[in-house]
C-alpha cells in the first residue's frame, strides 16, 4: 500500500494498560527548512505532525520508573530520583528515560514513581524526531505523576530539559529544534524557531497546501551516522573565522567552505521561506525547500541516492518543493503539494521510488498537530465499562 494509514497509539497503549490514570502524548516533527543550523543558533521552520508517542501511565509509590514498550524489546526499570547512569541503562531505549529522570530531578522534581506502557506510530530512525518525542512524552508523564508535589516545568523550559536529557543519555549534541517542536507545536501552523533567542512564531499554513512525507525506509541513528562529524565541520569553520557559531558569519566569509556555505545560505533561505509562508506564496516557499535540499546534498553531503530519488520524484509528480527532513543519511523526505493532489502525489512517488531504487517506501499526508500534553483518565471504578 502506497499511502500509510496510522494506527492510534493512544488507543493501543490504553488497551494494553487499562488501569492507567492518564495518557501522555508527544508529536514528532518535520523540518520544512533549516537543516543543520539549529546548533549554530540559526532559524528553522518546522511543524509538529499527527504522528506521536503515547504513554498510558499511573504513579507508583515505590520510587521506580517502570515502562514497557509495545514496539521495542525490553522493560525499563530505573530509580525515579535520576541516580541511574543514563548511558549504561538497558535496554538502550531506556537511556532516554534515565536522562529525562536525571534532568528533571535536577530541576527539583520529587522521586515519584511511574509505571506505564509506551506506543508509537512514528518511524524510528526516519528523521521525524522520534527520540525527541519520546523524551517529551516521558517528561510530561513524570511531571504529571509528581502532581502538586512537583516543581512545575513546561513550555520552553521543558523542551530545554529534554534536549539536555538527550545529550546526557546519548552523547549526541543536538540542537533545540526537535524538542521545541514537540512541546510547542500548534495545529494548522508551522513554527519559526529562532534558535538563538528561542523566540517561536506560529505561522498559519495555507489551507490549499499539504505536506507529504515519504519514508525511504533507509534507517539511521544520529549516534552512528556521520552527523556528529558534519556538526564538528561546521563548528570548526566558525572557529577558523574567530566565531562561536556560524549564525554570525557572512556569505563572503564562508564562500570557500562547503559546510559553512550551507549553514549561512540555509539561514538566509529560512528567513525568506517564513516570509513566503506569511504571504501565502507557495511557489516561492517550494523553490526555497528544493534549494535547501541541493545544499544539503552538495555542500553538507548528508543526502544519499534514495533521498535524492524521492525528492526528484516528488517534484516530477507536482510538488512545489521537496527536501530531505531531519539530519540526513536516511529517513524521510517532505514535499509541499497542492492539497487536492496530495494522495496522488504520494502514491506516484512510492511507485516510482520502488522502480528506481528497488525499495518499498511509504508515504502519508501529515497534518500540523498541537504540542505535547497529558489527558487525565477517570478512575477505573467510575468508567462506564468498569
Amino acid at each position: 500500500m502506497a499511502i500509510e494509514s496510522a494506527d492510534d497509539p493512544i488507543a493501543r497503549v490504553f488497551a494494553a494498560f487499562p488501569d492507567a490514570t492518564a495518557v501522555a502524548r508527544a508529536p514528532g516533527r518535520v523540518n520544512l527548512l533549516g537543516g543543520h543550523v539549529d546548533y549554530h543558533e540559526g532559524p528553522v521552520v518546522c511543524l509538529a505532525i499527527d504522528r506521536e508517542i503515547a504513554i498510558a501511565m499511573r504513579p507508583r509509590p515505590d520510587g521506580r520508573i517502570v515502562l514497557r514498550s509495545l514496539d521495542l524489546d525490553g522493560t525499563v526499570d530505573i530509580a525515579a530520583d535520576g541516580r541511574d547512569d543514563a548511558p549504561g541503562i538497558e535496554p538502550r531505549w531506556g537511556r532516554l528515560v534515565g536522562g529525562v529522570a536525571s534532568i528533571l530531578a535536577a530541576h527539583g522534581r520529587p522521586p515519584v514513581g511511574l509505571e506505564g506502557v509506551v506506543g508509537s506510530n512514528l518511524t524510528i530512525g526516519g528523521g521525524l524526531s522520534s527520540s525527541a518525542a519520546f523524551e517529551v512524552a516521558v517528561a510530561v508523564s513524570l511531571v504529571h505523576a509528581a502532581g502538586a508535589t512537583g516543581t512545575p516545568i513546561e513550555g520552553a523550559e521543558l523542551a530545554l530539559a529534554c534536549q539536555a536529557a538527550e545529550r546526557a543519555a546519548t552523547g549526541v549534541p543536538c540542537g533545540i529544534q526537535d524538542q521545541f517542536a514537540s512541546v510547542l507545536g500548534r495545529a494548522g501552523h508551522a513554527l519559526l524557531i529562532d534558535c538563538r533567542s528561542q523566540h517561536v512564531e506560529a505561522i498559519p499554513l495555507p489551507g490549499d497546501i499539504a505536506i507529504v512525507v515519504v519514508d525511504s525506509r533507509v534507517p539511521r541513528t544520529l549516534e552512528t551516522s556521520p552527523w556528529p562529524q558534519r556538526r564538528a565541520d561546521g563548528l570548526s569553520c566558525a572557529t577558523d573565522l574567530g566565531l562561536r557559531v556560524l549564525r554570525d558569519a557572512t556569505p563572503d566569509q564562508v564562500a570557500g567552505n562547503p559546510r559553512g556555505r550551507h549553514v549561512v545560505s540555509e539561514m538566509q533561505r529560512v528567513w525568506a521561506f517564513a516570509d513566503a509562508l506569511r504571504a501565502g506564496d507557495v511557489r516561492a516557499a517550494g523553490a526555497l525547500m528544493t534549494a535547501g535540499h541541493a545544499s544539503l546534498r552538495d555542500d553538507m553531503e548528508v543526502s544519499r541516492p534514495e533521498l535524492d530519488a524521492i525528492v526528484e520524484e516528488l517534484l516530477a509528480a507536482g510538488a512545489h518543493g521537496a527536501r530531505l527532513t531531519g539530519g540526513g543519511f536516511g529517513g524521510c523526505c517532505v514535499g509541499l503539494v497542492d492539497a487536492d493532489q496530495a494522495d496522488g502525489v504520494a502514491a506516484t512517488v512510492v511507485r516510482r521510488y520502488r522502480e528506481r531504487c528497488g525499495r518499498d517506501g511509504m508515504a502519508y499526508v501529515a497534518q500540523a498537530a498541537p504540542g505535547a500534553g497529558v489527558t487525565p483518565l477517570a478512575p477505573v471504578s467510575s468508567r462506564p465499562d468498569a
